[in-house]
């Protein structure tokens, strides 16, 4: 008999009919008229995206980029009644500190295949054994390999309280937690919530509002709320699709692999510090690997719901900080974070950095960055 608590080994192996199955809706995609401006203005253009499926259904090679994730090893554990899939690396050197990484929507692990390596082993990669981390990334519930929740309730908070039964089911009592975009928000929970056994957090998405406060608003301020003005104007209509009706948006995106792919990829052409062009940072191959993982688990719907948990007043708490605290801000991040706002809530901002380059993904788009600043970080919360 299998027990609850137990942690079992995991492998990707897509089966070859889902595989024939992708190619074939890839082929037989009925595509809209182009759009009618020549830039990005109106959405993904027709043009690459039509590229971009020719290559998924007859160029993309899923076994290779299968492999290539599964050299990290992989578990799977039932917490709170839900199958959580998860990367669990562990360092070759002693001391090494546990650091939970947690992706967003629409990352996904694929995110942190470049950074993975050289976090477990430094010395590898040109570094010091003394910076060391076992690296432990979860996939979200109702992402990639994860189960989909059968309930509502999988908010933030509950996904926190998981992690945290996750890293005590793994055996460590102390570990930093890491995390981008909703990865950001589980780990801001994961540092009120579990404090006793957090050593530290480093975010690279700080969401915080402006505090009322009489004056204007100094530059830096007013450039922030120009970037949020800019989101809520401009780029917020996914997230309020999302948090409204999830599931009217998945019947398309689970039946059309173009469709998941443009919703997919529109976010790596605004989010990315990408030169006007996500494949000027990311491989073809890259953003389809992380497609990929939405495609062949189904998941449009049950990701898409993490955002119907989590907004609205009755479903949102904000927390208070105390942890230390790291934020690397990276240029061409959805909104750029002011310190002092963050401070309302976030006590103990022990390290802040602002990057020259990168954006949203930083692991993926700058893994060398992502790597030297969370290195730092830790380094005094050892």
């Amino acid at each position: 008999m299998v027990q609850p608590t137990a942690i079992k080994p995991f492998t990707i192996a897509v089966a070859d009919d889902v595989l024939d199955d992708l190619r074939s809706r890839l082929r037989c995609t009925r595509w809209p008229e182009a759009e009618l401006v020549d830039d990005w203005s109106q959405g993904v253009p027709r043009q690459w995206i039509e590229e971009v499926c020719r290559y998924w259904a007859d160029g993309y090679d899923w076994r290779t980029r299968e492999a290539l994730l599964n050299r990290f090893p992989q578990f799977t554990t039932a917490i709170d009644g839900l199958d959580i899939h998860f990367v669990h690396a562990r360092s070759p050197h002693a001391g090494a500190l546990p650091l939970l990484i947690t992706h967003g929507w629409p990352g996904s692990i694929v995110e942190f295949h470049k950074v993975i390596e050289p976090l477990v082993d430094p010395v590898a990669h040109g570094g010091d054994a003394a910076d060391a981390f076992h690296v432990i990334c979860p996939s979200l519930p109702g992402f990639g390999f994860s189960a989909k929740p059968t309930t509502t309730g999988w908010g933030i908070d509950r996904i926190a309280a998981a992690w945290a039964r996750l890293m005590d089911r793994l055996g460590y009592p102390r570990y930093g937690a890491q995390g981008g975009d909703w990865g950001s928000a589980v780990t801001t929970a994961i540092g009120a919530l579990d404090a006793q056994h957090c050593a530290g957090i480093h975010i690279t998405l700080a969401m915080s509002m402006r505090p009322t406060v009489a004056g204007d608003p100094t530059p830096e301020e007013a450039r922030a709320l120009k970037g949020i003005k800019h989101y809520t104007d401009w780029d917020s209509g996914y997230a309020k699709q999302q948090a409204t009706r999830p599931q009217t948006l998945a019947y398309g995106l689970t039946d059309s692999p173009a469709g998941q792919a443009a919703w997919i990829l529109e976010k790596f052409w605004a989010w990315t510090d990408c030169n006007g062009h996500p494949e000027n940072i990311l491989s073809r191959d890259e953003l389809l690997d992380n497609v990929m993982l939405y495609w062949v688990t189904a998941t449009a719907a049950s990701s898409a719901r993490l955002y119907w948990e989590s907004f609205g007043a009755e479903r949102r708490t904000v927390h208070k900080v105390g942890v230390p605290t790291g934020v690397a801000v990276f240029p061409r991040e959805i909104v750029t974070p002011v310190r002092r706002w963050m401070e309302t809530n976030f006590s103990n901002i022990q390290h802040w950095s602002e990057m020259a380059k990168g954006g949203h993904f930083a692991a993926f788009e700058q893994p060398a960055l992502f790597v030297d600043d969370v290195r730092t970080f830790f380094r005094k919360h050892r």
